[in-house]
């Protein structure tokens, strides 16, 4: 479907032709990583972590390898490599890691045979599967969704800032491309932490154990929050100076500095929505980042040309104050009665 609707989304929705060959490319990934996706699911829900992580350090290895060794062998047959050298090393990733994925679970004896289900109970236990699914599902997809709206809509709503296209692009490059991967580093404990969080919530839950899970949330939240208030105080003081040293401009640094106060909300938050995720609150956590997703798109339609880029930062950081203060309440709440 991808394939045959690539012109019609390249030139509709993403405003460049160019697109179209990248998105044939990419949809040979899908069927990999949907693999991927669901024995990793399955594992991180049976709270066995190693294989998901050995699965992700393999995508990243053979990736970033196969990126090398094509642009490599170009070079040396003489052509210029372009942006397909990425999207075929998006792709041969994600075979390798859904091969060690299919590999590892026929080989192990984690998975046990399946017992023979009755109809009735087969029906039953899908349609508890799909109220739980579908809104983290429909989640995902909105994100999606959005997320690429953002990105088109972004340098658009520069441009009418006052801008030149090249430099509209080039600033929402520093941007996305600088700034935000360092905001982001240290969210990478605080991601895993959410990941194995959801199956402890979902079991204690299941065990209706209210102190163990206030305790639980108690912990975790505390955590993250010391986390990112730590990396918040390190890169207003020395955002400047990362800019400087890493990549070589002051508007890195200065985007760095702004968007150090995400840290304790963005760490956090990810904790939250997977607590909520765990309790079996699928319905509330996609309304709530679908809030969270439309002050973002808000404040790039109608920040962006009164402000510029930094109006755009406002919005980001009053959507995550929302997911924060939103889901402490309702925990607060969800714990005391």
């Amino acid at each position: 479907m991808l394939q045959y609707y690539a012109p019609l989304l390249s030139e509709g929705f993403l405003k460049d032709e160019r697109c179209t060959e990248l998105l044939v490319l990419l949809s040979y990934a899908f069927p990999f990583a949907a693999v991927h996706s669901c024995i990793v699911g399955y594992y991180l829900g049976g709270k066995e972590a190693g294989v998901p992580a050995l699965s992700q350090l393999i995508e990243q290895t053979v990736r970033i390898l196969s990126v090398y060794l094509i642009y490599r062998f170009a070079l040396i047959q003489g052509n210029k490599p372009g942006v397909t050298v990425a999207v075929a090393g998006l792709i041969i990733g994600e075979i390798a890691s859904s091969l060690y994925c299919l590999k590892h679970i026929r080989e192990s004896s984690f998975l046990a045979p399946l017992p023979k289900l009755k109809l009735s109970s087969f029906l039953s236990h899908g349609k508890e599967l799909l109220f739980l699914s579908c809104p983290l599902t429909a989640n995902r997809v909105l994100l999606n969704i959005l997320q690429s709206v953002e990105a088109i809509s972004i340098p658009l709503r520069l441009q009418m800032f006052g801008m030149l296209r090249s430099d509209a692009l080039g600033t929402y490059g520093v941007l996305n491309g600088m700034a935000l991967p360092c905001i982001l580093f240290p969210s990478a404990i605080t991601n895993s932490v959410s990941t194995m969080l959801l199956p402890a919530v979902a079991e204690v839950q299941t065990l209706n154990n209210k102190k163990e899970m206030s305790s639980l949330i108690q912990k975790s939240v505390y955590c993250c929050i010391f986390l990112g208030s730590a990396c918040c105080v390190f890169l207003l003081a020395f955002g400047d100076w990362i800019g400087a040293f890493l990549f070589h401009s002051s508007l890195a640094g200065k985007f760095i500095t702004a968007m150090s106060w995400l840290c304790p909300f963005l760490y956090t938050n990810n904790t939250l929505i997977s607590i909520l995720n765990g309790i079996g609150k699928t319905a509330l956590s996609f309304t709530v980042n679908s809030i969270s997703l439309g002050i973002r798109i808000a404040s790039v339609f109608f920040l962006i040309p009164l402000y510029g880029i930094f109006g755009y930062l406002w919005g980001l950081l009053a959507s995550q104050i929302f997911i924060f203060l939103f889901c402490l309440g309702y925990m607060y709440r969800y714990i005391r009665r």
